[in-house]
This record gives structure tokens, sequence and C-alpha cells, in this order.
């Protein structure tokens, strides 16, 4: 079979990023009103396997735009899945990457990372994703000339990437319907890039956010606002409500969700299925929508030990 050559694209895996399903969960929401749906976006089919692929290619390429890293490595903190995008995209575009992240992060995102070449900088787990930010900082501080520093925490990028493309696929997937907004709270990009597009675009719509219940918690990739570093892009008037979700429930749902829908998702999806349910179960009519941020597969050796 021949194929003609300008059916082929020399475009690169960042190409790829967004445009992701959304799906229908259908066996957790048993027991809602008939007239109420439930969607989540599958942020996996992303080319690194998570939503971070959105604002990490958003920070990356306005960098590049500004010539900041120019000579430099690229520096962040991270929970694990923006570092895997970073160095995703950073070996795909020539740029180096020295990340600091807790040590207790999962095996399965060490392995990646360091397969993908990224230069590593463990931080005490104790200490969350707020020791990684100031682990960062540190290293800055010590050789500004190494180190562009992303920044994910403070970077209008960040947002502004789920404003250009998360939010207008919800807005299309959806036909306009969607009633309700549901996701956690991380560096807070998501909620704050499509709450901001959907209040533009659909005045009536609810954005709704949530949290881990205390500061010591095990949704990785998501912060207890009250006790943590607060994000420069977070406003926390922004949100109609945040939820809080406990770190148990969120490990239930993972598995109700691998058993039940066929969804293997991560930690932070298992969060953000609990808190849509949460929010559905008000409703006697409504379409709601959440982020389900990764899959299971950077979570599996958690994951396979639990019973239902």
């Amino acid at each position: 079979m021949s194929i003609h050559p300008t059916t082929l694209s020399l475009e690169g895996i960042e190409s790829h990023v967004g445009n992701t399903p959304l799906v229908a969960l259908r066996q957790v929401t048993r027991g809602l009103s008939p007239r109420v749906r439930v969607f989540a976006k599958a942020e996996w089919f992303n080319p690194s396997g998570s939503v971070k692929d959105r604002p990490a290619l958003s920070i990356i390429r306005a960098a590049q735009k500004a010539g900041l890293l120019q000579g430099k490595r690229l520096l962040d903190s991270t929970s694990g899945n923006m570092g895997i995008s970073y160095a995703t995209f950073g070996a795909a575009l020539g740029i180096r990457v020295t990340l600091a992240i807790p040590e207790s992060a999962s095996p399965e995102r060490f392995s990646i990372l360091r397969a993908l070449g990224a230069e590593l900088i463990l931080t005490d787990g104790a200490e969350g994703s707020d020791g990684a930010i100031l682990a960062a900082r540190v290293l800055l501080d010590e050789n500004p000339g190494r180190y562009w520093y992303a920044n994910q925490y403070d970077n209008p990028a960040n947002w502004q990437a789920h404003y250009k493309s998360t939010g207008p696929e919800i807005h299309a997937q959806t036909g306009g319907q969607v009633t309700h907004f549901v996701a956690g709270l991380g560096t807070s990009g998501t909620v704050m890039g499509v709450g901001h597009y959907l209040r533009e675009t659909l005045p009536g719509v609810k954005v709704i956010a949530f949290q881990p219940d205390h500061a010591f918690h095990g949704l990785e990739g998501l912060k207890h606002m009250p006790s943590a570093l607060k994000p420069g892009i977070y406003l926390p008037d922004l949100p109609d409500e945040t939820l809080e979700i406990e770190t148990e429930a969120a490990h239930l749902m993972m598995v109700r969700l691998a058993r039940e829908e066929g969804l293997l998702v991560g930690i932070s999806s298992g969060a953000a299925a609990v808190a849509a349910l949460q929010v559905a179960a008000r409703l006697d009519d409504g379409l709601v929508v959440t982020v389900f941020p990764d899959s299971a597969l950077k979570y599996l050796s958690d994951l396979s030990g639990r019973k239902e």
C-alpha cells in the first residue's frame, strides 16, 4: 500500500495534546435522578498520559516565544504528572529538565521520569508538594544562570491552557448543556481556566472545586488550600463552592471505577468522581462534568493490593 506524501504529518507528539474524550459514568451513578448525567474528561488520552500536558506545553511554548529557555534547563517542582509532561515535551523539543519531586511519589512515576531523562531532586515526602516548591526555589537561588523556573503554580500560561482548550472542548462536547463543572485544586489551573471560560460562555453554570479534607492526605497532586502555599493563579472566589474529599473515599472510588465502569484511573480521578457524584446527588436535573486527570498506570502498585 502506498501513502501519498501530502497525507503525512511531520508534527511531533505535542500536536496531539487535548481533544480528549468525554466519558459517561453509567454504573456508579445508579440512584441519581434519571434527568441527571455525569461525564468525565478522560485526560489520559493526552500524549504523556495526563491533563498536565495542557499546561506543560502552554508554559513551554510561552517560554520559547519569550526566549527564556535559551541555554538553560527547565526547572520546576512536581508531584509527578506535570514533571512527566515537562520531561516528555523536553525530550521531544530538545529541552533539558530538572524536577524537584517528593520522595513519596509512586514508584511508577519515578521510573517514567528517569526513562525520559529528567534530572530529579528528591524532597521530603512528609512536606508534600510545598516541600518540592521550596526546594526548586533554593536551586534557582543557588544557580540562576543554569535554570529557567517554570513555576507552574504562579505561571498564567497554566490556567490559560485550560481557558483555551479544556473549557471550549467541554462546551462543544456537551453542546453547551453543562450545568455544573467540578475539578480538583492542585495548582488550581484547571478550575481557574475552565471556570473563566464557562462563566463567559454559559453564565448560569456552577463551578465547583474540591480539595483534600485535611493537610495530611494521600491525594497526590491536590492541595489542601487552607494549610498549603497558595498558588499565585488561584482565585478563591471563582468557584461557587469548594468541597472537601477524604483520601479513603477517593481510593475506594478508584476501585469502583475500575470494576464497575472499566475505567482504570488515578487517585485524583477517584476524588473527582466522589465530588461529582456529591454534586449530582443534590440535583433533579443537570449535566455534571468533571476531569479525570490520569489513568491508574502510575498507581498500580497501590491499586492492585486493594479490595472492594
